[in-house]
């Protein structure tokens, strides 16, 4: 007799980061994780580091500081408001509070991996619908619902794929849930898809919606995603059960602090933005310079189709460049870049020039 997990908990495969290391490099170029190559704002390194004398207390379990901060940028209401390590502990909330043994969530294709481990951990099932030219297919989704169904998880823009659907196909799948699923809306790059046609983060939307979850983070655009600092704004009924179930002191002290000053630091979101959305142009149009099929991207990566995904990636890391393989995304022939400074960006398309060269000539 020993100790046995729950049923699903083995069925979970462990999150695979994007890698951080390559042997023989103590700095290597790192474009796996899509961080935001100009760290962050000033204003929130000075915050963190002066909340550093405060290391001894703990967090304020309400997180009062950055929910009025919040509440007061994006016009919502505070009470709405729920927190988490990064949007991930949203996810894992909310498939704690609302799935069971035999219910499911549905979720794309090529959906955040984040999200089937919440649901396995849960006791739920994830089901997956295809997407069309790796963009999410509302019709797909909403086929792939049945009389267990309690969650429905989308992110726009996504990852991996980086594709993105106009906002009136959320309204549409909206329309066609029941009113006991709910809708989480996964808003982790929506700061970069500002002024494409059609877009919407879905904040104001949602005011009104009583199944509805749209969560964001600081990992991205602002550059704290050590910190591991994520927000949804809930419908109450939803808030006051997650908010139930949140661990008591899961954004730190210094964390809030850098997170409220990040926010009022407009420029540089607006710096970040700009770069991310002349970059992805850059890379994406160096890559099929290349002679790579790339994926259309409203995000900070561009994802590129290789011959050899395997090898190429191999390749990079052996010339100190950290690219993600997506091969347990079920994408094997694909890779995701990250947008770095116009430099890395150089960098980076120089090396997969050399080692495409290198691989034709094998």
């Amino acid at each position: 007799m020993r100790p046995s997990p729950k049923p699903g908990i083995m069925k979970i495969a462990p999150y695979v980061p994007g890698r951080a290391r390559a042997e023989g490099f103590e700095r290597p170029l790192k474009l796996s994780a899509n961080e935001n190559p100009f760290v962050c704002s000033a204003a929130a390194r000075a915050a963190y580091l002066d909340a550093a004398a405060e290391m001894h207390l703990y967090p304020d379990a309400n997180t009062s500081r950055l929910r009025a901060a919040i509440a007061a940028k994006f016009d919502l209401e505070p009470e709405r408001l729920v927190f988490g390590a990064g949007s991930d502990e949203i996810f894992a909330m909310a498939a704690q509070a609302y799935l069971g043994a035999g219910d499911n969530a549905v979720e794309p294709q090529y959906g955040f991996a984040a999200w089937k481990i919440a649901t396995r951990a849960a006791g739920g099932e994830p089901r997956f619908a295809p997407e069309r030219n790796f963009t999410v297919d509302v019709d797909a989704l909403l086929a792939s619902l049945d009389a267990r169904t309690r969650i429905v998880f989308l992110a726009n823009p996504a990852n991996p794929t980086g594709t993105w659907l106009p906002f009136s196909e959320i309204e549409r799948l909206h329309a066609g849930l029941p009113g006991n699923v709910l809708l989480v809306l996964d808003g982790a790059y929506a700061e970069c898809a500002a002024g494409i046609e059609g877009f919407s983060d879905g904040l104001d939307w949602a005011r009104d919606k009583d199944n509805v979850l749209v969560t964001r983070t600081f990992s991205k655009v602002y550059g704290l995603a050590s910190l591991r600092i994520g927000w949804a704004n809930a419908p109450a009924p939803v808030a006051d059960a997650l908010n139930r179930i949140r661990l008591p002191f899961s954004v730190p002290r210094a964390g809030e602090a850098a997170a409220v000053a990040a926010l009022s630091d407009d420029a540089f979101v607006a710096r970040s933005v700009s770069h991310f959305v002349e970059g992805r142009r850059q890379l994406d149009g160096a890559l099929r310079g290349l002679g790579l099929e790339t994926l259309p991207s409203a995000t900070n990566f561009v994802t590129a189709r290789f011959d050899d995904a395997q090898a190429v990636d191999e390749a990079l890391a052996r010339r100190g460049i950290l690219v993600r393989r997506l091969a347990n995304y079920g994408m094997p022939d694909w890779l995701r870049i990250s947008v770095g400074t116009a430099a890395e960006i150089e960098r980076v398309i120089e090396a997969l020039r050399e080692v495409l060269d290198h691989l034709k000539g094998e």
